[in-house]
């Protein structure tokens, strides 16, 4: 969590606007993004099972208003609407995305990716993050990018 928490902050997402995270998984990021930065979010995920698991505890905290769920293919979803993206991919799967992003993506959309870079953009900013400075890990890398 976080890391999921340096993310959203280093891509200094504002309250109303909007994040997208490309494999929500079970929706800690577009939770977090809600809850603690007063966003509204969209999460993709193509598991079911995942899904439907953000779904209930995106319901139990009640943030039902400002979060929503897409179990379904990331390549489907229109992002244009987005202020941020969120991805934890790899460097492969970002690669495949990015032609999507380029298209879609309005500018000064931030890009925030954890530990996988997007190849051929350059980023903005790389920030090595150590979740516990005192024993100097888990370590993650966060590429923050800008669409010009």
């Amino acid at each position: 969590m976080p890391v999921v928490h340096r993310m959203i902050e280093l891509a200094e997402l504002k309250p109303g606007e909007v994040l997208f995270d490309l494999g929500s998984g079970d929706g800690r990021a577009v939770i977090m993004a809600a809850k603690t930065f007063g966003a509204r979010a969209v999460g993709i995920e193509m598991r079911e099972d995942l899904s439907k698991r953000a779904v209930n505890v995106i319901h139990d905290n009640g943030l039902s208003d400002r979060v929503t769920i897409v179990n379904g293919d990331m390549f489907k979803v229109d992002l244009s609407s987005a202020d941020v993206i969120y991805l934890y991919l790899t460097t492969s799967a970002n690669e495949k995305v990015k032609p999507k992003m380029e298209a879609e993506l309005k500018k000064g959309v931030r890009i925030v990716s954890h530990d996988y870079e997007v190849v051929g953009w350059k980023p903005v900013k790389v920030e090595n993050f150590v979740e516990n400075p005192a024993v100097g890990y888990p370590s993650h890398t966060i590429y923050l990018y800008k669409k010009e």
